[in-house]
């Protein structure tokens, strides 16, 4: 039996494609598509694919009224909290591409999830060179006691830090806290030029033309410096396939897992 997908943010840079590749599967079908830009036209018309051949919904509410296994959500910033809410309440699995969210916000999706015994997957990326930007920077904390994060997007990019960046503070500090030689507190002039401290972690964000998202954790010591880095082009394709991986693996879980890597394992 095909599992049944719903993609919020259809019609987007991301969305457009995951749809395609969705249809080109043989174990998933897709049954829902979101874009409040394109309500009530049909799918295929937006996309051009003649496969695609169903009614575009302007919310998530709406598209759920079909039953549906696994939300994926490639929103912005200000719905996925409450498009993933609104899946969880109705016991639909889902999996979160879009950035924006804070610990605070996923402590509340974990707990919803829990409740209803549906699982979440969150990554900030799905690119796999962003995934293996984690999993090193991960190993290289255990050995190296200072670092710091720049964060690098697009100068239309809202929100700050990027998911991503978010992402990679959080899975830091599952591994130690960093050490730091000046607290922050005691910086001579403005305090905002040292960034923003997320769980323990220094980042800082760019917002300028030319780039679309990369992110770089950089690891001093004595002497030595280590620097690891992701940078995603324009192009959708290297989210596409991890973003499959976590539609395929979400049922297997209850609450809330962040990070692509923990499926892969």
């Amino acid at each position: 039996m095909k599992l049944s997908v719903c993609i919020a943010g259809a019609t987007g840079w991301v969305g457009k494609p995951l749809c395609k590749a969705v249809a080109d599967t043989a174990d998933l079908v897709l049954v829902g598509a979101v874009s409040r830009t394109f309500k009530g036209q049909s799918l295929k018309d937006v996309t051009g694919d003649p496969r695609l051949d169903l009614k575009i919904s302007g919310s998530v509410v709406e598209a759920l009224e079909t039953p549906t296994d696994v939300l994926v959500d490639y929103t912005k910033a200000d719905a996925v909290k409450g498009n993933v809410l609104t899946a969880i309440r109705k016991g639909v699995h889902v999996v979160i591409g879009s950035s924006g969210l804070s610990d605070a916000d996923f402590a509340d999706i974990n707990q919803a999830a829990l409740g209803q015994r549906v699982g979440v997957i969150a990554a900030g990326n799905f690119a796999i060179t962003a995934v293996l930007l984690q999993r090193f920077a991960c190993e290289a904390a255990k050995y190296i006691s200072h670092w710091e994060l720049i964060d690098y997007a697009s100068d239309t990019k809202a929100d700050a830090p990027s998911g991503t960046a978010r992402e990679l503070a959080f899975r830091l500090a599952e591994i130690r806290q960093p050490e730091v030689t000046r607290p922050i507190a005691e910086t001579m002039g403005e305090k905002e030029s040292r960034g923003t401290t997320l769980n323990g972690t220094q980042v800082h964000s760019l917002r300028l033309p030319g780039y679309v998202i990369a992110l770089e954790a950089i690891f001093g010591a004595a002497d030595e410096r280590l620097s690891i880095r992701h940078d995603a082009g324009s192009g959708a394709g290297p989210y596409i396939q991890g973003t499959l991986l976590a539609i395929r693996n979400v049922r297997n879980y209850t609450g809330l897992i962040r990070g692509l890597d923990k499926v892969m394992e």
